[in-house]
């Protein structure tokens, strides 16, 4: 593996854009190819963000021999298939979230990654910021005592439009897949994964969630109580509760800097975690570290875990009784 990951895109979009951002921030990486499905659009991609390689399919791109690693920033409708085409090409992937459109996707594209001794990770930025760093290590030496309750949320409020990915089932639509992994995500790293899901949704006029709540139950009796909106603005906070204190994280929790945290019947006391870029420069940092340590997997977001989130979304639109065409 080169010092330096040399790094290929597939999309154009905005998440695309956000994370060719981020690696400006990445001192030992570089973008070296786009995949698009038209030159006209690699091109300007490319022009923007001084990329040498512009290929007008993902076949192309997955085909370059100058590219390490492959991120992946399609609609999750196309996920599997993007994955497995860079998987059988021989590159290491970082696929955005959600993973998949369902577990059984997912378990396809791990087994594909693992059968050829290749690196695949769940993009799940938020769990690489600094503070999320500094959130484990706190919870390792029981800073707040036993951790038992969560409270989280990500909600926002968008103009309905039926062809925007947001509100198309034939593109995953729906808010528990686009910014509900946010929570559950949150709820998995700490308490893993639940024994007991209760929830209800109000799905919209085009069959998809526009707002869901949920409440989670694990093993040892902690809960978590999460929710997620696309036609609502809600506060966007995570509060964690234990035994002996807690610890607030607030708005764009999921973009942190900053949290409080109160234990023993002290006053809340604010801890400062800057981060560096964009903050989606952490996560393509990991997949750096793991990639030269030989690693196929990353500690903070294994593919297991990947995996039994995805169940739990499946869970989930099975109680909604929310099934999308391709399924």
């Amino acid at each position: 593996m080169h010092t330096k990951i040399r790094w290929g895109i597939i999309g154009t979009g905005n998440i695309a854009h956000q994370f060719a951002k981020g690696l400006r921030s990445v001192p030992d990486a570089q973008l070296v190819a786009v995949g698009s499905r038209t030159q006209a659009a690699a091109d300007a991609f490319g022009a923007q963000f001084h990329v040498p390689h512009r290929h007008p399919t993902y076949e192309g791109l997955a085909a370059d021999p100058d590219v390490d690693a492959v991120y992946i920033s399609t609609p999750h409708t196309f996920h599997k298939d993007n994955t497995l085409l860079c998987l059988r090409a021989g590159k290491a992937v970082l696929c955005e979230k959600p993973f998949a459109i369902n577990a059984h996707e997912a378990a396809d594209m791990i087994d594909e990654a693992r059968a050829r001794g290749l690196f695949l990770m769940e993009a799940m930025w938020t769990r690489f910021f600094p503070l999320m760093t500094r959130l484990r290590e706190l919870l390792a030496e029981g800073a707040i005592g036993e951790p038992r309750l969560l409270t989280a949320d990500f909600g926002f409020r968008m103009a309905f439009d039926p062809v925007h990915r947001i509100f198309n089932p034939a593109l995953g639509g729906g808010a528990l897949l686009d910014v509900g992994i946010y929570p559950i995500s949150l709820a998995s790293m700490i308490f893993g994964q639940p024994v007991e899901i209760v929830s209800s949704a109000i799905l919209g006029e085009t069959g998809v969630d526009e707002q869901g709540a949920y409440i989670f139950r694990y093993a040892g009796g902690q809960l978590a109580q999460l929710s997620s909106a696309s036609r609502t603005e809600t506060p966007q906070e995570a509060t964690l509760n234990g035994t002996d204190g807690r610890i607030r994280i607030p708005r764009q929790w999921w973009r942190p800097k900053r949290m409080t945290i109160g234990a023993g019947g002290r006053r809340e006391s604010v801890v400062s975690v800057p981060y560096k870029g964009n903050g989606y420069n952490y996560e393509a940092m990991a997949v750096g570290d793991s990639l030269r340590a030989g690693q196929l997997e990353h500690p903070v977001m294994p593919l297991d875990e990947t995996l039994a989130i995805m169940r739990t979304l499946d869970a989930l639109r099975a109680q909604w009784a929310l099934k999308y065409p391709m399924e």
